[in-house]
């Protein structure tokens, strides 16, 4: 039974989706940013400032290798984990990816309050998600079997279409 992997941008819902749908499928949810702060017994923002964003980047890709090859589970990503091509192969070779979507308006309005995300502690916090968007979007979707638009809806909603797509990807053992 292939992993079912959620990838897109910080606030996009993976975490929250990925735990109701592992619900669903009645199959084990990770989360790759949630095991590395388990490991490493130090917050997300605490590695970016001890390491940088390389050191963290480094610490993500180790894990993402382990993670995505546990067979048949929900594995929520950071929203940067499609910025190396090692972590691209691994996700699209050892899982069904789905590219969770939401505007930047969207992501503003969900991250705006969050002090865990060492990316967006900048004065423009908006310009800096458009700017994640430009880089990342098109990785998302090279790796992704199925692109799910999260704005507006409720999670329920969400993860009912991925039920449904889920029964209709081959990569999952439908269609």
């Amino acid at each position: 039974m292939s992993a079912i992997i959620l990838v897109g941008p910080m606030g996009s819902g993976k975490s929250t989706i990925g735990r109701q749908l592992a619900t669903a499928l009645k199959k084990e949810f990770r989360d790759s940013d949630h095991e590395i702060v388990a490991r490493t017994g130090a917050s997300i923002p605490l590695i970016f400032e001890i390491e940088g964003e390389e050191g963290f980047r480094k610490r993500e890709a180790a894990m993402l290798d382990e993670l995505t090859q546990l067979d048949g589970i929900v594995l929520a990503t950071g929203g940067g984990a499609v910025l190396r091509e090692e972590n691209r192969q691994h996700l699209a070779q050892r899982g069904v990816v789905i590219y969770l979507y939401a505007s930047v308006e969207q992501l503003f309005e969900r991250t705006a309050r969050d002090r865990n995300r060492p990316l967006l502690q900048t004065e423009n916090p908006r310009q800096k998600l458009q700017q994640l968007m430009e880089q990342r979007d098109p990785l998302y979707r090279e790796v992704a079997d199925m692109v799910v638009h999260t704005d507006d809806r409720s999670i329920r909603s969400v993860v009912k279409e991925i039920l449904v797509r889920l029964r209709q990807e081959p990569k999952y053992g439908g269609g």
